[in-house]
């Protein structure tokens, strides 16, 4: 094979794993699947059950483990693993009107308390898939939706390597944001989706979740939310109001540190918005504080203004300051092509296309063995 094909085939097996699925954490969980055979159940079975005009022909999971043990809440949690598995799976469809046929609607519950389970004994995947399920069959569950988020933020917390975290930190973050538009008075989807933005960077954002989750746990707030206490409940009034108040002194801290943050996002927005001038004056007095000189993206965003208003070397000093804290960085690479090109200088100018080439084939071919793990 010449150098052409074997890079044409990388190419290849890197945009198929890119746009292979929708499914962002699939690949993780697909391995499940190993636990269940597939077989159909005979119509006189079917129609005893009076399941025969959705069943028949269908081949339906069971778990290796209770072969023996053929009841309609194992096959329905089997039904329901290989949802959580594979959201794309074929005969999804014809399981949930099982499940909802059998069940009346009130299989949800018990899978969400059979997934916390799953979660409190560390099993996070298998709890993901779970939470994952119960999504598929009731979308408007607002307690599954939030199941779903936390199982995968802990998951992306305890879990290793770039591509995993990252995989399953945009899931949480979708999922939280999903609950705090459906159901806008739950108030921790607010406290957790406040985190998941503060991770990525977004400090405008996580301000605006973090006041949005002090709001909803007002006094006002948790006494109503003591009022709806059911009778004979195991929650206490104190126990609510004792952890929603550390809660909210966490908050208060966030929101106090998040003042310089959000100032700098802003002057990221106003260059982003091409408004190089005033992004340059917000951003220049954060490079001698020690407390935020350390973060590549005020450089890149000073480089991009300084490039803009053709401040050559100074936008040269800042994509190379990018370098030093963050080396792969292509963007600051780019930018510094740019710059050589601009003053005329073919060493700069080579260098870092070199760069650019090195760190672009070590991704493809990192990509590229990934997938083949995959498949």
């Amino acid at each position: 094979m010449n150098d052409r094909e074997a890079n044409s085939n990388m190419k290849n097996a890197t945009e198929n794993a890119a746009v292979r699925s929708p499914d962002r954490i699939g690949d993780y969980l697909i391995k499940f699947m190993d636990e269940y055979l597939f077989d159909q159940l005979t119509d006189d079975y079917l129609e005893r059950i009076g399941m025969k005009d959705i069943l028949s022909g269908v081949p339906v999971p069971f778990k290796k483990t209770e072969l023996g043990n053929l009841t309609g809440i194992n096959l329905a949690r089997s039904m329901a693993a290989v949802i959580g598995c594979n959201s794309e799976f074929e005969h999804a469809q014809a399981y949930k009107k099982f499940i909802e046929m059998a069940f009346n609607g009130e299989f949800v519950k018990p899978l969400l308390g059979e997934g916390v389970k799953l979660a409190e004994k560390g099993e996070l995947e298998r709890a993901c898939l779970i939470f994952r399920a119960a999504i598929n069959i009731d979308p408007e569950n607002s307690e599954a939706l939030y199941c779903y988020a936390r199982a995968c933020r802990d998951c992306y917390e305890a879990g290793e390597g770039s591509e995993y975290i990252g995989r399953f930190k945009a899931e949480a973050l979708e999922a939280f944001e999903k609950l705090t538009m459906s159901a806008p008075d739950f108030d921790m989807g607010h406290y957790y989706l406040g985190y998941a933005y503060l991770n990525l960077g977004l400090y405008i954002k996580a301000k605006l979740s973090f006041e949005t989750f002090m709001n909803l746990t007002d006094d006002e707030h948790i006494k109503k939310a003591i009022e709806k206490i059911p009778e004979g409940s195991p929650v206490s009034p104190e126990s609510i109001k004792e952890e929603r108040r550390a809660l909210r002194e966490d908050v208060a801290e966030w929101l106090n540190k998040l003042d310089e943050p959000v100032k700098i996002e802003t002057a990221y927005n106003q260059v982003l918005a091409g408004r190089y001038e005033q992004g340059i004056e917000m951003l220049e007095p954060y490079v001698n504080d020690d407390a935020y000189n350390k973060w590549w993206p005020l450089y890149l965003y000073l480089g991009i203004s300084y490039e803009a208003i053709s401040s050559d070397e100074k936008a040269e000093w800042a994509y190379k300051k990018v370098l030093e804290l963050s080396p792969s960085n292509t963007d600051a690479m780019e930018g510094l092509v740019r710059i050589g090109h601009s003053v005329g200088n073919d060493e700069l100018v080579s260098k870092y296309e070199e760069k650019i080439k090195i760190v672009k084939r070590n991704r493809e071919e990192e990509r590229a063995a990934k997938n083949k793990n995959y498949n």
